[in-house]
C-alpha cells in the first residue's frame, strides 16, 4: 500500500505543493485507486496534478466524515469529471463510499453549513453510492470501517451543531459518521483517519477486532487533539503506549501541544502535503 497525502495543514521544505486546513490522501493498494477525502477546495486536484495522479483513474472515494474540511472538495472533483464530459474524454463512476450520515447536512450555530452540500441526485449522476454502517472490503487488505463503537470515556464526542432528523426537526450532531481506513497485514495494521471524532483510541480498538490483529504499525492522519484537556492527551497517550504503538503520523486536525504530548510516548513523525508512505 502506497499513500499520497494530497491535502494537509502542513507542506514541507522542498516540496512545493499549497496546503489549507483540510485533508486528503490518495491511497493505492492491490491495483485500487482510492482517494481519502477532498479537503476544502479544488487544491487536491491541483496538488495532484503537480504529482501526475489522474483523478479520472479513482475507483473508490471514501469519505472520513461529513465535515466541510473534508467533503467541500466534491464539488470541484464533480466539476472536474463534467469538464472531461464537455470535452469528449472518457470517464467513470467511482464508488462513493462513507457512512450513511455523512451526507446529511449539518448546521452550525442555525446559520452556518459546516457539512456536505451536494444532494443525493447529484451524487448518483458522478457515483456509485455505496454508504455503510458496517465494515466494507474495498481489498482484501483495505477495510472502511463503518460506524465506530465509542466506549473510552474520556473520547466523549461533544456536539458540533446538528443535522437534520429524517422523522423531522433537527438533532445534535455527534458525528457518528466519523470513520477510518485499515489496512491489514500479517505484520500488523495501519490506521489512516480523517477527524478522529470517534476518538482516535476507540478507532483503534474497532480497527484490532476487525482485522483480528493486535499489532498497530503506524497511525496515519487526524488524531482531533485540538487544545485538548491535558486528562484526555495522557489518557491517549498511555492508550498509545500500553498498545506498543510505536511510529504515530498525527496531522490536520492535530496542534502542535498535542504532538509534543504525545511525543513523549510513542514516535511521532512529521506529515505534510507530498509525504509518501509505502508498507
Amino acid at each position: 500500500m502506497k499513500i499520497t497525502v494530497l491535502v494537509d495543514n502542513n507542506t514541507l521544505i522542498d516540496n512545493y505543493f499549497e496546503g489549507e486546513p483540510a485533508l486528503s490522501f490518495f491511497i493505492e493498494e492491490e491495483g485500487k485507486k482510492v482517494l481519502f477525502d477532498t479537503g476544502y477546495s479544488d487544491l487536491f486536484l491541483k496538488n495532484a496534478a503537480l504529482m501526475e495522479i489522474e483523478p479520472e483513474i479513482l475507483d473508490y472515494v471514501v469519505l472520513s466524515h461529513g465535515h466541510l474540511d473534508h467533503t467541500w472538495g466534491l464539488t470541484e472533483l464533480i466539476k472536474y469529471y463534467t469538464n472531461r464530459q464537455f470535452q469528449g474524454k472518457s470517464t467513470h463512476s467511482p464508488a462513493l463510499l462513507c457512512h450513511p450520515l455523512a451526507l446529511t447536512p449539518t448546521i452550525f450555530e442555525n446559520t452556518t453549513h459546516i457539512g456536505n452540500i451536494i444532494n443525493d441526485e447529484v451524487f448518483k449522476n458522478y457515483f456509485t453510492l455505496n454508504l455503510t454502517t458496517e465494515p466494507f472490503w474495498i481489498t482484501k487488505n483495505l477495510v472502511f470501517l463503518g460506524q465506530i463503537p465509542r466506549k473510552m470515556k474520556f473520547e466523549t464526542t461533544e456536539a458540533i451543531g446538528e443535522k437534520q432528523n429524517p422523522n423531522g426537526g433537527v438533532v445534535p450532531d455527534k458525528i457518528s459518521d466519523d470513520s477510518a481506513l485499515v489496512w491489514c497485514s500479517d505484520e500488523g495494521i495501519v490506521i489512516i483517519t480523517g477527524c478522529s471524532h470517534s476518538g482516535i483510541c476507540n478507532i483503534t480498538e474497532y480497527a484490532k477486532k476487525v482485522c483480528k490483529n493486535d499489532t498497530i504499525i503506524d497511525i496515519i492522519g487526524g488524531f482531533h487533539l485540538l487544545s485538548a484537556s491535558e486528562q484526555r492527551l495522557q489518557k491517549t497517550a498511555e492508550y498509545l503506549y500500553q498498545r506498543n504503538v510505536k511510529n504515530i503520523h498525527p496531522c490536520h486536525c492535530t496542534d502542535l501541544e498535542a504532538k509534543i504530548f504525545l511525543s513523549r510516548y510513542c514516535n511521532v513523525r512529521e506529515v505534510g502535503v507530498g509525504s509518501t508512505f509505502n508498507f
